[in-house]
């Protein structure tokens, strides 16, 4: 796109508020370009766990639809959610409060279906309830959908995405809904420019 990001490895300030970018032809200002590399590491790592999440649905509804009582379903229920809890609930507890933003985010974007409505149907609505309550302590909110085509942020996230395929620095799975990245882009363009003549 006319210019070069390089990764860094040392962890960033977690707590930097990310303004909003627009990503052009036009070389990054340092400011931008150190928010973008935040925003980079974040995605490369929470969009694992949205990749998996995904992938322990497509697998659990495979599981489930074998199973002809309520009562087999429940009991396969409850192991998986024991795997789940017992191989990644440390893990996710890791995280920091952006990144649980963005996994809330990635989940939606690779699930098709928002990570409370996720809880809702696995679990119950009351859980449900309980646990975005408990999130939004968080300052994270479970109903967050992936809006690359309205919010900025969604569509960087997009573009470190694109890239870290092509690069194979993340391993592609096919969102639930495909996005168009090159119509993505153009809109951004568009806005950018708008932006440009407003100023």
């Amino acid at each position: 796109m006319g210019y070069v990001l390089t990764e860094k490895d040392s962890i960033l300030n977690d707590t930097i508020q990310l303004p909003e970018i627009i990503i052009s032809k036009e070389k990054l200002d340092p400011e931008a370009q150190k928010q973008f590399l935040i925003l980079q590491n974040r995605v490369y790592k929470t969009y694992p766990f949205a990749r998996l999440a995904s992938d322990r649905l497509v697998a659990l509804n495979k599981g489930m639809a074998r199973l002809s009582s309520n009562r087999e379903k429940k009991k396969y229920f409850k192991i998986v959610e024991d795997y789940l809890n017992n191989e990644f609930e440390g893990k996710l507890k890791k995280l920091s409060r952006k990144q649980g933003q963005i996994l809330v985010k990635l989940i939606h974007r690779q699930t098709g279906t928002t990570t409370f409505e996720l809880v809702k149907t696995l679990k119950s609505g009351w859980k449900a309830f309980w646990a975005n309550t408990t999130a939004n302590v968080f300052d994270i909110s479970l109903k967050t959908e992936y809006a690359p085509y309205e919010v900025n942020e969604d569509y960087l996230i997009e573009t470190i995405l694109i890239r870290a395929f092509e690069s194979g620095r993340l391993q592609y799975q096919a969102p639930a809904h495909p996005v168009d990245y090159n119509d993505l882009s153009e809109r951004w363009q568009e806005k950018a420019k708008e932006m440009k003549a407003i100023k």
